[in-house]
């Protein structure tokens, strides 16, 4: 008995005590309240929540967990969102709040919105309790009023996985130092006044499996090393102004399902191990001045279910393989300088609901069924094709608006009308009038001449 007793003493010693009997550190109880008092006046929370996450007495946005050392330590703290911590209006960023040296994860939401403030760090010791090994996730978004650069100190968080700088007014370059962020699966700097180029050394954060620049004036080239990141699934780098080629180390980022590299200045063809990302379901491109002809390769990424290639001056017909696309829902080419006729088989494109291709330079009767046009009805625009025409015999073009008039033989009162009424109507003293109508000017010049143009017109 007293053998059993010595073995069941020692366990029961190391079993952790109820949460009900935990408290904090009265050190980190302190820094806690220093920060709630310079960031929100909800209430006055020394005196309604004295032992902030002791059960019952906890506030919304905190989160607590017992640590080895049997005390309650703060691992998440959230403000400025649903019933979490309102922000004051004067608030600015409590630098203090690296201190607490078991935070996890923090989020700031539509807080500093009147007073300019930067994102800053304490002076420690090396001795200071901090939170650069703890903290995990890092998100301070939609903060008008949070300026100034990206510090480079951001590095010293080795932890970090998650970095979310979005839709605040930070300026300057990129740190260098970011790509030390080794542990970094998410790292989002949208949406800000960033300059500069895309760092180098990108390639360095392996982990990332989502990375978004998007919305700065970044410059430069897209870096090779980008071709490192084994794990991405989403790039955004759209709206800056990147400009020559997409690196050929693309190829390698076999787990890419999002691309969107539109609104740059980037330009030539498309490199040939693009065409290897078979699990790209969204390539945005628009708005780059490519000025090559529309590459039929694309119709080797079966898996595309977005395709947007408009505004950037792609030439020649559109490829016969984009109808093997048979899992797009969208595609984009509107104005180019596109040539030829419509590919039949994209009549056959089950899944299509947005097809924009106005404003080329497209000819042809345009192939579409019935049942695809009412399936698309407003979400498909074939307009400023001057060349294109509709087969009216089946009568459903008359009701849709598709930007295109009526095929010569079947024109009707609906579509191109004009031609097909002074057609009807006319003499022999109207065939002159009949001519300017057949080369598309005679709504020209019934314009400009108002009455007169009209009275013309009736005779």
């Amino acid at each position: 008995m007293a053998t059993f007793l010595l073995v069941v003493v020692p366990i029961l010693s190391l079993l952790p005590l109820s949460l009900s009997t935990l408290t904090m550190q009265p050190s980190e109880t302190e820094t806690l309240f220093q920060v709630m008092e310079s960031m929100s006046s909800d209430r006055d929370w020394r005196v309604s929540n004295p032992d902030p996450c002791s059960p019952g007495q906890s506030w919304p946005g905190i989160e607590c967990k017992p640590g080895s050392d049997n005390f309650l330590h703060v691992t998440r703290l959230d403000f400025g969102f649903g019933a979490n911590p309102k922000c004051m209006q004067n608030a600015t960023f409590p630098s203090l709040i690296f201190t607490l040296p078991h935070l996890q994860s923090l989020f700031f939401l539509n807080c500093f919105n009147k007073r300019r403030t930067s994102l800053s760090f304490p002076v420690l010791n090396d001795t200071s309790p901090n939170s650069y090994n703890s903290l995990q996730q890092l998100s301070l978004k939609s903060n008008p009023s949070l300026t100034g650069r990206i510090p480079a100190e951001i590095s010293f968080f080795k932890s970090l996985q998650v970095l979310t700088l979005s839709q605040n007014n930070f300026s300057g370059n990129i740190p260098d130092s970011i790509t030390s962020l080794t542990s970094l699966v998410h790292l989002d700097l949208s949406y800000n006044s960033l300059t500069g180029a895309v760092p180098v050394h990108i390639g360095q954060l392996f982990n990332l499996a989502g990375l978004d620049l998007s919305y700065n004036s970044l410059s430069g080239s897209i870096p090779t090393s980008i071709g490192n990141l084994g794990q991405l699934q989403k790039l955004d780098l759209s709206s800056n102004k990147l400009s020559g080629t997409i690196p050929e180390a693309v190829r390698s980022l076999s787990y890419l399902s999002f691309l969107a590299l539109n609104n740059n200045r980037l330009s030539g063809k498309l490199p040939n191990g693009f065409y290897q990302l078979h699990n790209l379901q969204y390539f945005i491109m628009d708005d780059n001045p490519m000025f090559v002809p529309l590459p039929s390769e694309i119709g080797n990424l079966t898996r595309l279910q977005e395709l947007r290639l408009a505004n950037s001056g792609y030439s020649g017909s559109i490829p016969i393989s984009f109808t093997l696309l048979t899992n797009l829902s969208t595609l984009s080419l509107e104005n180019n300088k596109l040539t030829g006729e419509i590919p039949v088989g994209l009549t056959n494109l089950g899944k299509m609901y947005h097809l924009n291709l106005s404003r080329n330079m497209l000819n042809g009767v345009v192939p579409f069924t019935a049942g695809f046009v009412k399936r698309l009805g407003r979400n498909l625009d074939l307009s400023g094709n001057t060349g294109l025409c509709i087969n009216g015999s089946d009568g459903y073009y008359d009701r849709a608006d598709v930007g295109v008039g009526l095929c010569g033989a079947n024109a009707s009162s609906t579509g191109t009308s004009l031609n097909s009424a002074v057609e009807n109507e006319s003499n022999g003293g109207s065939i002159r009038i009949l001519g300017f109508c057949q080369f598309g000017i005679c709504s020209n010049i019934m314009g400009a001449l108002g009455f007169w143009g009209l009275y013309c017109y009736l005779l």
